[in-house]
């Protein structure tokens, strides 16, 4: 996690907010208490030091628009300035610029921003590619919203354009830009952020499944007229969090700024806790029929890991010595860096439901895995080592944890379960806590009875027999060779 997420989430829990408030003053709009000052540059820094001070720990970010500012010349940016050192240093600052150029004017702007600036984030658009991103990315302490789904009326103009992936055209039905948007910008880099509008809450929705573990910066509740419960519902994380709600005019217009802070926060508290409580209430998801565009995000990954050769059918002795009419090389993902990092969101998506304060990659095959989920997720990642290094510090477990620690562990597939229970064997000796294990593929071979023996409750991304029945619908596995897989796990279940 970026130095800036970790700012963000500690304001949040600090303040018991999910609410940003907007510093966008608008000179026609300045209250006439502030209309003394005099000059207008003298009465929008009034305006905005009165706000900070009655909202700062009712808040977790504050979002100054640099077009108010900028409007005024350099008197504007001295009241930036002045503005963001009015600002308690542990409350974050998102700085609203959506700047989007490549190569050195794309450097520039990061350099204005990060350096000249000190903000911890900005609002950025990705319409030139990655490459109008990377300036910003190489910023690693910084945070980076993108600009997914606006909450403007026209905003479907052109982000709701349904298209195909270009990097597998004839893989997965047409999906709006905006969620083509979404999954290629987290893969970025692990401190991009995605803004999306309240205004819209099925896009909200929609982008929550393409991006389970992204931070959401909303606007659009208040003046725009979102739907806050809604909003909610469609955008939170699986930990209840993720989501930052700004407000703008709705504080700043208030006859009493601090109240109505107050006020929206306890509103997205108690929504938040609706939600919550609901989501903890109902029966698990299967990933793979959550929504639309989640199903069709698997049948992509399912098409695109037997284009790689990760599923191959004939004649094959696993490890345990059985023939096989199936073999499943996930290894090969590593090959493919965004395709593993597809799956990595597939799995990041069940981590969420998973109580942990860590994961743990099994050696060897799944360590690539885990590290990519580890990015995806947000989860700091161990593993156990299968021999104790006879040099250095002679770890039997890398990485950084404490006893009583809840770890998942993250793995290939699962067939016996057997490589998953020794890990948990080995991780458990140290003092921590195993009692969930996330896999990519289920062969259903009997594993999952076999880690729940061992106090181990399994998650899949995928079944055997959901891949099958993918690749058949595909037209890539025909009627018989897919009875004989299934009667071969029939028969070895």
């Amino acid at each position: 996690m970026s130095d800036f997420f970790t700012k963000l989430e500690t304001a949040a829990q600090r303040n018991q907010s999910l609410l940003c408030v907007g510093l966008d003053p608008a000179p026609d709009q300045i209250p006439p208490a502030y209309r003394g000052a005099q000059t207008t540059a003298e009465a929008m820094l009034a305006w905005n030091r009165a706000i900070i001070e009655q909202t700062a720990d009712l808040v977790c970010a504050f979002k100054p628009n640099i077009a108010f500012y900028e409007a005024l010349g350099a008197a504007g940016m001295e009241v930036l300035r002045a503005t963001l050192a009015a600002i308690p240093g542990d409350v974050p600052v998102i700085l609203d610029v959506k700047r989007g150029d490549i190569g050195s004017t794309a450097a520039a702007y990061a350099t204005a921003c990060f350096e000249e600036l000190k903000v911890d984030a900005v609002t950025l658009s990705p319409y030139l590619g990655r490459d109008s991103i990377a300036p910003f990315a190489r910023y690693h302490d910084k945070g980076l919203f993108v600009l997914c789904h606006t909450s403007n009326p026209s905003a479907d103009e052109f982000q709701a354009l349904e298209i195909a992936d270009w990097r597998s055209l004839d893989r997965e039905p047409n999906q709006p830009l905006y969620i083509h948007v979404a999954r290629a910008a987290v893969a970025w880099s692990p401190n991009v952020g995605l803004v999306v509008g309240a205004t819209f809450p099925e896009a909200v929705a929609h982008v929550r499944a393409a991006a389970p573990a992204a931070w959401f910066l909303i606007p659009g509740i208040g003046a725009q007229g979102g739907d806050l419960e809604a909003t909610l519902a469609a955008g939170l994380r699986r930990d209840g969090s993720g989501a930052v709600i700004n407000a703008s005019r709705s504080i700043a217009n208030a006859a009493d700024p601090r109240r109505a802070t107050r006020e929206m926060r306890d509103a997205i508290n108690a929504a938040r806790r609706g939600v919550t409580a609901a989501t903890m209430s109902a029966a698990p998801v299967d990933v793979t029929t959550q929504d639309a565009a989640t199903s069709h995000h698997l049948r992509a990954l399912v098409l695109d890991l037997a284009d790689l050769g990760a599923v191959r059918f004939g004649n094959f002795t696993l490890a345990s010595g059985i023939q096989s009419p199936i073999y499943i090389d996930l290894r090969l993902l590593v090959s493919r860096p965004a395709l593993l990092a597809r799956a990595a969101a597939a799995y990041a998506a069940l981590l969420h439901r998973v109580p942990c304060d860590r994961i743990a990659g099994v050696p060897y095959a799944a360590l690539p895995i885990g590290t990519a989920v580890a990015i995806a997720a947000d989860k700091p990642l161990i593993y156990p080592r299968k021999e104790v290094k006879e040099h250095g510090l002679g770890k039997l477990i890398e990485g950084v944890w404490q006893p009583g620690e809840r770890v998942a562990i993250i793995e290939d597939l699962i067939t016996s379960g057997g490589s998953t229970v020794r890990t948990a064997e080995t991780l458990r000796a140290a003092g921590l806590v195993v009692a969930h294990a996330l896999v990519l593929i289920d062969r259903e071979q009997g594993g999952v009875g076999n880690l729940a023996d061992a106090g181990i409750t399994a998650h899949a991304v995928l079944t055997l027999t959901q891949i099958l029945d993918m690749l058949a619908d595909a037209g890539q596995l025909d009627a018989a060779k897919r009875q004989e897989v299934l009667a071969f796990l029939r028969k070895t279940s």
